[in-house]
């Protein structure tokens, strides 16, 4: 019998690896993804999940910073549902959140389609829009608080010219509520446009092309075509929103001089700045905490909410 009427396998000696090295090929392909990407998990446990649980052990306890601690169950919870100053810190923060969120969503929307067109120093002019961004919060604090000042500010002085009494802005609770709207609005509106933008860019444009030919216009193209491609990118700027949102805090902090009471009768305190001033004023960590999960709860509600009304945006049912 000659060796090409054997088969392959008694033609070729059997090389067998080493039990060692066949162990460390399969830890290799099987194990090393996850030691990859465990310095993620290691540091989410560390600074998040601890975190987390330790706030929610001590939400059923009477403990303040000294160190005195008592069960009470879920007594904090019940406290704060029937605490007025609480119930304010909750109407503030959805009240500056509407009016920031909304018209903010907006204007980078229509930012980003005008940003999407081809234009001279079209680079330059969309890395301006970031510039507001990565301005100091307490620069835009001194800046904004000199505008919206009740006797010299350029916005009562603007306002004058149409017979409008001069507004002070930081003793009311609407008009502090515009004030801070507006000052998250100038600092986020470029950020979530060039969010909008990079979803635009990956729209095929054979879609633009198409409906130019059946004689569409661009603002037909923009409800018809943008807004649908455009929903997942919607989806997670609502939802980055909502939580930036409803965790509001440095800029109505800074609005009024680094004071976490939100004004003289609280008018503009969000629930983050109540859980602050509960937690290292007062000294009332158990009672923070539970105000730290009372606000997790309604981010959730506010996050499943815009999720629903923007998927009806995107026309899914």
């Amino acid at each position: 019998m000659s060796l090409d009427t054997l088969p392959r396998t008694a033609r070729t000696p059997r090389r067998d690896h080493p039990p060692g090295r066949r162990w460390r090929s399969r830890v290799d392909v099987k194990a090393m993804p996850y030691v990859l990407v465990s310095p993620y998990f290691l540091l989410f446990a560390a600074f998040g999940l601890f975190p987390l649980a330790f706030t929610l052990y001590y939400s059923l306890y009477d403990y303040d910073l000294a160190g005195t601690t008592e069960w009470t169950g879920l007594g904090n919870y019940a406290a704060l549902l029937v605490d007025e100053d609480f119930w304010n810190a909750v109407v503030n923060t959805v009240g500056m959140f509407v009016l920031a969120t909304v018209p903010q969503m907006l204007l980078a929307l229509f930012l980003a389609n005008a940003l999407n067109k081809r234009f001279r120093l079209r680079l330059a002019i969309r890395m301006s829009v970031l510039l507001p961004l990565v301005t100091s919060v307490v620069a835009v604090a001194v800046v904004f608080t000199q505008l919206f000042a009740r006797d010299w500010g350029l916005v009562n002085y603007i306002l004058s010219w149409f017979g409008v009494d001069a507004t002070n802005w930081r003793a009311e609770r609407i008009p502090s509520w515009l004030a801070i709207a507006t000052m998250v609005d100038w600092r986020w509106t470029g950020y979530n446009a060039i969010i909008f933008l990079a979803g635009m860019q990956t729209i095929p444009r054979d879609l633009y092309e198409a409906a130019a030919i059946d004689g569409a216009s661009r603002r037909r193209q923009f409800w018809q075509i943008t807004l649908p491609m455009l929903r997942p990118t919607m989806i997670f700027v609502v939802l980055n929103s909502t939580i930036g949102g409803l965790t509001l805090f440095s800029e109505p902090t800074t609005f009024y001089n680094g004071n976490v009471d939100g004004g003289s009768q609280g008018q503009f305190q969000t629930v983050a700045m109540f859980i602050v001033k509960q937690g290292f004023r007062e000294f009332d960590y158990g009672y923070a905490a539970a105000a730290a999960w009372l606000l997790f709860l309604l981010i959730l509600i506010g996050a499943l909410v815009n999720f629903l009304f923007v998927r009806r945006i995107g026309g899914t049912k």
